[in-house]
């Protein structure tokens, strides 16, 4: 049974008070709060374990490594890679991408090659890739979409040619909630002989993700926004790709063997890991990922449906309420407008009535170029919100717009 008091109870900061009202969390597309049992984990370990990994053959260093690589085999478990060479921590999803950006654009691409991503694409799958057309003169191809927030496949065919090198696309926007068909586009991709790097960031807390289900070549996501710590990231990679790309950063833990005229890099998943590593925050990632299996991904993805669906449908009997993204596969996001409301507005006036929205471009920009708004309110749901802070933001809303 899906025990939502139960759950909430595990969540200390729900039940705290914001303007002398109870908080409703709806601002989980940006970052989830965190269980109880992550932030034990991260204070235990501090208090100890703390050592650093893999350098010391003292009791304390050996016991921190293995919780290291402890989490590192969690993770791999959590989207099924094949081995934990497969799996690189970072400081995050935007890290991750930035890493292959630089290390596969080093390696494969050079002047008129060509990356092809989407119009949904948040700014960390967008910047990187116009860094690298700076610096090595590489072309970025733009999947288009129709009004109700669905790419169209049709359109993404066309975009390849002999010098598409790799396509980097998002599984789920964060501004639209649109689950785009990531199977279905690597398929595509794969017959054309072209890698694929899957923006995970907003699909992992939600949704079972099987990487060698989807073929994935490289996947990515951020620890904070799956009920983990901040600070801590992922990038998994099929390991015949890692093994050919360059070293992101040098310096400690990635060397093999260090003198001024040469120096050797270290095996998988390390030779990408320069310095200390957060082995406190992955330990804290870890936990996260034992924490929602435990409560099982099919039965948080159902929770989460129900709250979307009646969610939109409470929504859509506030007068003139208009709702960005309506794909028919749509995860736990709704991004809205209300009348001429401006969103900072909405948002600044809900906020006083203890309720947490997320407002603005949603480092969106080109989709906000495409919807031709500047903005939205955007309310995007987690494991533990429930149908009454549904209502609370429900009622909020209709009590801003009367008030303009």
């Amino acid at each position: 049974m899906y025990n939502i008091q139960h759950i909430r109870g595990d969540f200390p900061i729900l039940a705290r008070t914001v303007y002398d009202k109870p908080l409703v969390y709806l601002d989980n597309g940006a970052t989830t709060q965190k269980p109880r049992c992550v932030v034990e984990s991260i204070a235990d370990e501090y208090y100890s374990v703390n050592a650093n990994v893999h350098r010391g053959v003292h009791f304390l260093s050996q016991q921190a490594t293995e919780l290291h690589e402890a989490g590192r085999e969690t993770v791999r478990r959590f989207i099924n890679a094949r081995s934990t060479n497969e799996i690189i921590f970072t400081r995050g999803t935007t890290e991750s991408i930035n890493l292959i950006a630089f290390c596969f654009g080093e390696a494969f691409m050079r002047a008129g090659d060509e990356v092809i991503v989407s119009v949904m694409e948040h700014h960390s799958n967008i910047v990187p890739w116009q860094l690298l057309a700076e610096r090595k003169g590489i072309v970025l191809k733009v999947i288009p979409m129709n009004d109700r927030g669905e790419l169209l496949t049709d359109e993404y065919e066309k975009l390849f040619s002999e010098k598409t090198k790799l396509v980097s696309i998002t599984h789920i926007s964060n501004v639209l909630g649109t689950v785009n068909p990531v199977e279905q586009l690597i398929a595509t991709a794969h017959a054309h002989d072209v890698p694929v790097l899957v923006d995970a960031a907003q699909s992992i807390p939600h949704i079972a993700v099987d990487v060698q289900a989807l073929d994935a070549d490289f996947l990515v996501f951020s620890a904070h926004k799956v009920y983990g710590p901040t600070g801590v990231g992922v990038l998994y990679g099929k390991e015949r790709w890692l093994e050919k790309l360059p070293p992101y950063q040098g310096g400690g833990e990635m060397i093999q063997h260090v003198s001024f005229e040469r120096t050797t890099y270290n095996e998988l998943p390390f030779k990408f890991e320069a310095g200390t590593p957060d082995y406190i925050g992955t330990t804290g990632l870890a936990k996260a990922l034992d924490y929602i299996t435990a409560l099982g991904m099919e039965q948080i993805a159902a929770h989460e449906h129900e709250l979307t669906v009646y969610a939109t449908r409470r929504l859509k009997e506030i007068p003139n309420m208009r709702i960005f993204g309506e794909a028919e596969e749509k995860g736990s996001v709704i991004s809205f407008l209300v009348g001429n409301i401006h969103h900072f507005d909405m948002g600044t006036l809900l906020d006083r009535l203890g309720i947490a929205v997320r407002t603005g471009h949603h480092c969106a920009q080109p989709l906000m170029q495409r919807l031709g708004i500047e903005g939205t309110v955007r309310a995007s749901f987690g494991l533990y919100n429930t149908l009454e802070e549904v209502d609370a933001l429900a009622e909020g809303i209709q009590k801003v717009s009367r008030m303009f």
